[in-house]
């Protein structure tokens, strides 16, 4: 068990949920063998009691569940739609169950079949009340994949903006262009941050971003490289035809918001401070793709990092969340 600071009252917006049916073990198994990500010894099969387990030894009070988009691209249209209402459904029914507890982003079917990704979208926050959605930085794979700033993800994004939803964007692990150097090195190791980061880029300089800026983008495991290569692009990318100037590209990246899951170390923390105010930093773990003795380290490295500033430590584990979902807030009746 971790012992949390006193009174953190963390909301955790990186915690995944799993169904537990034969489609998704399979889509697990194959999770592993694309990847070569092995899932820790100590992190268990996701349930509702497991992350309740986890989330009472953690200091943690909501837990906002997610699952990264994608896993499922090689199935037939109609099973990737079972597969996000399972989902979807599997995530409401553990925030009915367990009031104050859960919140979940929905899961949308490959949204390159855009009417089915909308009507998800409907279904998921109209009827059962999400908080925001998810979303992968690239669908498919090869010389198929498609960045999410794309065009054909345009319908998407418009009625994201018109609802002012939340997005929690995850880099992707299907190594849609990227193979591990070693075992050492699995995907989700070497990649997944850097794919984040590769995700809002490419929603900066296509301008997208720009264009729907009420669409409120959470960039996973503090937008892995992005931080550091913001500047890169900033100069770099008008160079080659992109039409904004180098301070409009660092002011759209600069509008996101980063959470802490497997980021939690003075570098990172420090250089997201550096890069955006510290109502844009937010707390997650990453649980249970890591087990509670990882979580913790890093929990507890963003506990020490903000043991002398307790009015921003509180911030950061629950008053930000409480502003993005206001449902989430004591005071709400």
């Amino acid at each position: 068990m971790i012992n949390p600071l006193s009174g953190p009252d963390r909301v955790d917006f990186h915690h995944h949920v799993f169904p537990g049916g034969a489609q998704a073990t399979l889509l697990r198994r194959k999770l592993v063998d694309a990847t070569g990500w092995e899932f820790p010894g100590g992190a268990p099969r996701w349930t509702p009691e497991a992350s309740l387990a986890f989330m009472d030894g953690h200091g943690i009070r909501t837990a906002v569940l997610s699952l990264p988009n994608d896993l499922e691209h090689d199935l037939a249209p109609e099973q990737r739609q079972s597969f996000a209402r399972e989902v979807n459904d599997l995530a409401h029914q553990a925030v009915l169950d367990h009031p104050g507890r859960f919140g979940f982003f929905a899961h949308l079917p490959c949204p390159t079949d855009v009417d089915a990704a909308l009507a998800e979208l409907r279904y998921a926050l109209d009827e059962l009340g999400a908080d925001g959605v998810t979303l992968t930085n690239v669908y498919g794979t090869g010389e198929d994949a498609l960045s999410i700033g794309d065009e054909v993800f345009e319908p998407l994004w418009a009625e994201l903006d018109r609802r002012r939803a939340l997005v929690f964007l995850h880099g992707e692990q299907t190594q849609g262009r990227n193979r591990r150097p070693n075992r050492f090195l699995p995907t989700p190791v070497s990649e997944v941050p850097n794919e984040t980061y590769k995700g809002a880029a490419d929603l900066v300089t296509r301008g997208r971003k720009r264009r729907y800026p009420h669409a409120r983008i959470i960039l996973s495991h503090s937008g892995g490289s992005t931080p550091f290569l913001a500047a890169r692009v900033a100069v770099l990318s008008p160079h080659l035809g992109c039409e904004l100037s180098p301070d409009e590209i660092l002011e759209d990246f600069r509008t996101f918001y980063f959470e802490t899951a497997l980021s939690g170390f003075t570098t990172n923390l420090t250089a997201l401070e550096d890069f955006v105010p510290p109502e844009q930093i937010l707390f997650g773990t990453d649980f249970p793709a890591a087990s509670p003795e990882m979580t913790g380290w890093y929990t507890k490295n963003v506990d020490s990092y903000f043991a002398g500033r307790p009015e921003l430590h509180a911030r950061i584990m629950h008053g930000n969340a409480e502003t993005l979902l206001p449902r989430l807030s004591r005071s709400t009746p």
